[in-house]
């Protein structure tokens, strides 16, 4: 297998910083709870944060599963949940990739029943030809096609996630 650059590590830096001003600008100040989906999200998160750097805000996590190496399971297991409660705060889910639309449809369903004043979803990469069930994050970073991609937090069995740059794993075979 090889790696071909998808989404260059410059071009991830421009969108994060709009996406960080888009947000900002949406939040006006109010103080904001931004919820980073564990594993993939920790780099998308820590790189949006500050991007918002005079905006008053409380970090936390929390992890689903839903892959077995490139392939959905079409199960959501949330596997470490919120510490604190999220009733009556803005909250903003970071996500890595939205795909199948499952993971975060079953995350924000478990998130609204507690009662958050707002709740938005910011996620790197977008893939809507791969939807299973309606789902529509708040802000993208990136529309891609139907591809297995790593880096910049995503990965393939928990490796490549500390590549700078989004690449497409493509087989050596011609």
């Amino acid at each position: 297998m090889k790696l071909h650059t998808l989404i260059p590590a410059d071009a991830i830096a421009t969108r994060v910083g709009e996406l960080g001003r888009a947000l900002a600008a949406e939040l006006a100040g109010e103080p904001v709870l931004m919820v980073g989906v564990l594993t993939g999200g920790v780099v998308f998160l820590a790189d949006l944060i500050r991007a918002m750097p005079d905006q008053p805000m409380e970090i936390e996590f929390l992890a689903a599963r839903s892959y077995a190496g490139t392939e959905s399971t079409g199960t959501v297991h949330i596997t470490q949940d919120l510490a604190s409660p999220i009733a009556h705060r803005h909250v903003v889910l970071v996500e890595d990739i939205v795909d199948t639309g499952l993971t975060l449809t079953r995350i924000r369903e478990a998130l609204l029943a507690r009662r958050p004043r707002s709740l938005r979803v910011v996620t790197l990469l977008d893939k809507p030809s791969r939807r299973r069930v309606p789902f529509t994050p708040d802000w993208v970073g990136f529309e891609i096609e139907d591809r297995f991609v790593v880096g910049y937090g995503l990965d393939l069995d928990g490796a490549y996630r500390n590549l700078p740059y989004v690449g497409e794993l493509v087989s050596d075979e011609v």
